[in-house]
């Protein structure tokens, strides 16, 4: 068999195409398309607008049942449990909400139990952001039956929950990939969260550090679009006032960031301590031995209780946050709104009941704050500190804490204040309480729960690594390639004579004498066909599928995962051989880069450096003598 029939090596010095960018015959780069992402923003904006209408009806129904549970009339107006004359029977209203959303879980769907964002979040991670249709009016009623009926919850949660299944159904009805409905569900569940509070920036934030998973411009601009359209429908619905107004706070001082940043230590340790107590009282009813459809009922029974001695503790309680933030609170009341709220809120949503986690963290934690305030206040009297700030920072710092989600926290207290003076103290005191949440505590509240189920939610957006290297970098460009001259039985042959050989391919690629890509074959045909005499152009696959060495080494591997591929033959734009690509030069690849981000030599030797400054130094003494 005549060895120069084979080429054993192509030529390197053949440029690499560039104009035609990640290209192949098969499954070429899908990874952005203009019209499919102007589709997505369209059906975002669209969804976001009807999600606003919904949050303006969970409000007012809400408002409803408020009114009827405590005060007997038939009402759309705002009202708090707070002024109710009730007596002892305001013990029973809470309890009587909770076995109606107990039926609703029970005989509807057991999705409506929980907080909103962590079902929203295994969703996306383990049912390709499919969610049933029913939850879509299932979530709000039930909800809004819980909170009305003094459940000591925000609307958040439930809104949240409501416009992701509202973009997760549109998303099912059309035709579009898992990760566009993704897209769609975290557009409509901040668009939910924009049509609240009117905080567009901060919705985008919380889709993207607890929901997306990544920062791309496909999944960015449709959440964006969708909260700004949000934030819109919240002007037009609820007005333009801020949500949490506040006197305005002066511009902070030194030494009082060094305190707010002292007190975003505090509020981490806080964070997890309320975090780790939902779950541990979740485990506790978990040992209950009855059915979960009357955990809520048992839970409501605190709520209720702790409602006769403390008012303040039933219901949404904005006005609550707000009272806090104006910096002139009683001791008796922040400890009211901090401890009593706490338990209310923790063993209620701990029982399993459909409520929000947001409102209650911003009430604890600016509590919390107010309190800490007060105490450093005692100690140095003459401290340049302001109390509304201590709030402000305190509730942000807690939320941030215990979600994780730390650019979320600092601009959604901004834009729910409208505090400009406020950023630095948030900044400081969020980044130094998510730093020691993130020490005491593996997970987070709106993640431990999804855990425990045994789904890992990701605790970082690091950018592709396969998004960041082209085929060209890592393509083999010396493969052993077979001539369109070769039959099955020289093909054969060589490979027996050359099967110690290292890196020799499962598959083989096939071109003539220029080098011009006619097709691939496997060594299992080659092998497993009789016709000896037959050329192996006979038996290649006859779908070319090829890429481009500017291709995105992630196209290669989806052509290889697609299309069953053991080797990718990479080409110019003239159909040239230029190398192959194999799973063993994606592999090798991907481990470097993975090297190259956890390896940390030091370029630099400051010693050596110090040495020959020293010996230069003591030249240059010599000389001048």
């Amino acid at each position: 068999m005549a060895e120069s029939r084979f080429i054993r090596k192509i030529r390197n010095a053949i440029p690499i195409s560039t104009s035609l960018g990640n290209v192949a015959v098969i499954g070429g780069d899908k990874s952005f398309n203009t019209k499919r992402l102007l589709f997505l923003s369209l059906q975002a904006i669209i969804n976001a607008v009807f999600i606003g209408f919904i949050a303006k009806l969970l409000v007012a129904l809400i408002n409803l049942i408020t009114n009827i549970s405590f005060y007997g009339r038939i009402s759309f107006e705002e009202s708090s449990p707070t002024h109710n004359n009730l007596g002892l029977l305001v013990i029973l209203v809470p309890i009587i909400g909770a076995i109606i959303v107990g039926l609703i879980a029970k005989f509807g769907s057991a999705a409506v139990r929980g907080h909103g964002i962590p079902e929203a979040m295994e969703q996306i991670l383990t049912n390709e952001s499919r969610i049933k249709p029913v939850i879509t009016f299932l979530k709000p009623v039930s909800a809004a039956i819980s909170i009305g009926t003094g459940g000591p919850f925000g609307s958040e949660g439930p809104i949240i929950a409501t416009g992701s299944a509202f973009g997760s159904v549109a998303g099912q009805i059309m035709r579009i990939t898992a990760n566009e409905r993704k897209i769609l569900l975290a557009a409509g569940a901040t668009a939910g969260m924009s049509a609240i509070f009117g905080t567009p920036v901060a919705a985008v934030l919380l889709a993207i550090e607890l929901l997306l998973f990544e920062f791309s411009p496909r999944a960015v601009i449709p959440v964006a679009l969708a909260c700004a359209t949000g934030a819109a429908m919240h002007f037009v619905l609820f007005g333009t006032e801020p949500v949490f107004a506040m006197p305005s706070i002066p511009e902070p001082t030194s030494m009082a960031m060094v305190i707010y940043i002292a007190l975003g230590v505090v509020m981490g340790i806080a964070a997890v301590a309320v975090s780790k107590s939902i779950y541990w009282i979740e485990d506790k009813f978990e040992l209950l031995p009855i059915h979960w459809m009357w955990w809520p009922a048992i839970g409501a029974v605190a709520v209720g209780v702790i409602g006769y001695f403390a008012p303040l503790t039933l219901g949404v309680g904005y006005s609550n946050i707000t009272y806090l933030l104006t910096g002139d609170v009683s001791i008796q009341i922040a400890l009211s709104l901090c401890l009593l709220k706490f338990l209310s809120w923790a063993i209620s949503l701990g029982s399993g009941t459909s409520g929000g986690t947001l409102a209650p963290l911003l009430t604890i934690g600016g509590a919390l704050g107010a309190l800490l305030g007060m105490l450093t206040l005692s100690l140095f009297p003459h401290s340049d500190i302001n109390m509304a700030t201590f709030a402000l920072v305190g509730m942000a710092a807690m939320f941030a804490g215990a979600s994780r989600a730390l650019l979320t926290s600092i601009l959604f207290a901004l834009e729910t204040t409208m505090q400009p003076h406020g950023m630095l103290p948030l900044l400081g005191a969020c980044t130094a309480a998510y730093f020691v949440s993130f020490l005491l505590m593996k997970g987070s509240i709106m993640t431990e729960k999804i855990q425990r189920r045994g789904v890992v939610a990701p605790d970082s957006y690091e950018p592709d690594i396969l998004q960041r290297i082209t085929v060209q970098q890592v393509m083999n460009s010396t493969p052993h390639i077979l001539s369109v001259d070769n039959t099955v039985k020289e093909a054969r042959e060589w490979i027996k004579d050359n099967n110690s050989h290292q890196g020799l391919s499962t598959a083989f690629v096939i071109a003539d004498d220029s080098y011009h890509l006619q097709g691939v074959v496997s060594r299992e045909d080659i092998f497993s066909k009789s016709h000896d005499d037959s050329a192996v152009t006979a038996i290649a696959k006859k779908d070319k599928t090829y890429v481009h060495g500017d291709a995105r080494l992630s196209t290669a591997v989806d052509l290889l995962d697609k299309q069953g591929l053991d080797i990718l033959p990479v080409v110019d734009d003239n159909h040239i051989v230029l190398g192959i690509l194999t799973h063993r030069e994606i592999f090798a690849a991907y481990s470097k880069r993975r090297q190259e981000d956890e390896i940390a030599p030091t370029h630099i030797s400051l010693k050596y450096q110090g040495a020959r400054l020293i010996a230069k130094g003591r030249q240059l003494y010599t000389n001048k003598k």
